[in-house]
């Protein structure tokens, strides 16, 4: 039987797409880290061996390409949840996109391939992590940007300790990712070398840190519900159960001492009904309220009671004028408080829309090539100007971060204002098995990079109350209803990356590059090519 490094060098293609298929299974919902990591270990050997730059190339986006479409399999669910296109273009459409995502993978690793060329593979892993903080930032905003799944997201520890999102305040998700690529690079270099003491002692390093207990943590003063309605996605936009989603959603909503100060959390598409006044009154006509926002809004107020405040995902519209007829032109995905006499507050509008599905891109293009979004209606949502704190009083600074809005490392909060606290609400109905738990996976890195607690409420799980340190206080699982009552934990200091932002992921970046140069000039023991 040929030996795993011979069938890399007789199959290099092969051995790439099987490594970066396994490597998915590091992430969540399996969580199998040991096999990420031994995957990226096996394959940044296999770069290593290449050739020339332009067959590194290649491994890396053929690697690129089998880990970006088992990662995101769960948008192929999106699909299912419209009629405007067959529900079979989502296993399609999963890895055309992978196509694309796999591209920077494949310049980190023919970048480190040309940095440490023909030098040992100590000197490469360290250059291929410098170049996996530049893939994964980039990554990040090019063409409005898909950051979801940095590699550094499989060492987060079990819910309730923080693993290496320990390192996360001083460092940021991307370079933490790069120090992962290298520290797993790194161990091939040592398995290599056959320093099986050395590698031995580093994996139980890493599971210390994992497994580590995270402790008890502050507590807070201020009284939380956070309610999970479980609003199946497939009953979402239908008005015939408006008024028994509005009635599940009051029933988790009733305070527990009518009077005591309390913050009411409810998800994204929380609210069936249009609140605003001004739309022309064919927009109310399926509305739970009998057509009066007025009255939908004064319900809403004796929900919640006396004393409480609510914070609310609801769809807001942009009315203009066309063809002489005053119709939506367009929406925001917006929060708004709601106190108990039904007044609404400062909106906030989601910013990082998702494409295709809260708007089509190059929508005169592809409309009429029977395209469209993947989300009920037709008419495209607005982006918001981006991360904002709203003083809510006695209820704290309150930041908003939309759904996939916090999967953004870097780009959660308004630095100038800082909040007490995010409020996520998501609907992750679309979101398939696997999406759920990588996408609370992300808040709770959000959550550790700015030392700032992370309230999580969704339309079907994985709702959550995620403390400063990444740690989840509680949660509700997928596909129940439920609410959580309990004190909103405190906000620590600004850490190293709020402070310093992509700064500080460009200095991570630098050092990296830097030690692989000088790791170059001192290969000693380690081994060198075709080893």
């Amino acid at each position: 039987m040929e030996t795993i490094p011979g069938l890399a060098r007789s199959h290099p293609k092969i051995s790439a797409l099987l490594l970066g298929a396994i490597s998915a299974f590091g992430f969540q919902p399996f969580h199998f880290w040991p096999l990420g990591l031994a995957a990226m270990a096996a394959f940044g050997w296999l770069a290593w061996q290449q050739a020339g730059w332009k067959r590194a190339l290649l491994v890396g986006w053929l690697f690129g390409v089998a880990h970006f479409t088992a990662t995101n399999n769960w948008i192929a669910t999106a699909f299912t949840y419209q009629a405007e296109m067959p529900a079979a273009l989502g296993w399609a459409a999963v890895p055309l996109l992978s196509l694309y995502l796999a591209i920077w993978p494949a310049l980190a690793t023919a970048a480190a391939w040309l940095i440490a060329r023909g030098k040992g593979l100590f000197a490469f892993a360290l250059a291929f992590g410098a170049c996996w903080i530049a893939a994964e930032w980039l990554r990040s905003w090019v063409f409005t940007g898909y950051s979801w799944g940095p590699f550094s997201m499989m060492l987060l520890g079990p819910w309730d300790r923080p693993g290496l999102a320990r390192l996360l305040p001083f460092a940021g998700s991307y370079a933490l990712s790069g120090a992962v690529v290298a520290a797993a690079v790194g161990g091939a270099t040592l398995a290599a070398a056959r320093r099986w003491a050395a590698l031995g002692a580093s994996v139980l390093a890493v599971t210390a840190l994992i497994y580590w207990p995270a402790g008890r943590g502050g507590t807070g003063d201020l009284a939380l519900t956070l309610v999970q309605p479980n609003l199946k996605q497939e009953d979402i936009d239908d008005a015939s159960k408006f008024e028994d989603q509005f009635q599940t959603i009051a029933g988790l909503s009733k305070p527990l001492k009518p009077g005591a100060r309390r913050l009411v959390l409810w998800p994204e598409s929380g609210v069936p009904d249009y609140l605003r006044d001004g739309y022309p009154q064919r927009y109310y006509i399926q509305m739970t309220a009998g057509g009066d926002p007025a009255f939908a809004r004064a319900r809403i107020g004796d929900v919640i009671g006396p004393g409480s405040l609510l914070l609310t995902g609801l769809v807001d519209l942009e009315i203009g004028t066309v063809g002489g007829r005053r119709k939506a032109i367009g929406a925001y995905n917006a929060v708004t408080s709601i106190d108990p006499d039904g007044k609404l507050g400062e909106r906030y509008a989601k910013a990082h829309l998702v494409p295709y599905g809260e708007y089509l891109p190059l929508r005169a293009l592809l409309e009429p090539l029977g395209l469209s979004r993947l989300v009920a209606g037709t008419i495209d949502f607005i982006p918001g100007p981006g991360p904002r704190t709203q003083d809510l009083g006695q209820y704290g600074m309150a930041g908003m971060q939309i759904c996939y809005e916090i999967v953004f490392s870097g780009e959660v909060v308004d630095g100038g204002n800082r909040p007490d606290y995010i409020f996520n609400p998501s609907n992750d109905g679309w979101f398939g098995t696997w999406g759920p738990p990588q996408h609370l996976a992300q808040a709770r890195m959000r959550a550790a990079e700015e030392g700032l607690p992370v309230l999580r409420s969704t339309t079907t799980g994985i709702s959550a109350v995620i403390d400063a340190r990444g740690v989840v206080r509680e949660h509700i699982g997928r596909n129940v209803a439920g609410r959580i009552d309990t004190l909103v934990p405190p906000p620590q200091a600004p850490t190293w990356f709020a402070r310093m932002g992509h700064w500080l992921t460009l200095i991570w970046g630098i050092v990296f590059l830097a030690l692989s140069l000088v790791a170059m000039r001192f290969a000693g023991g380690y081994p060198t090519r075709n080893t």
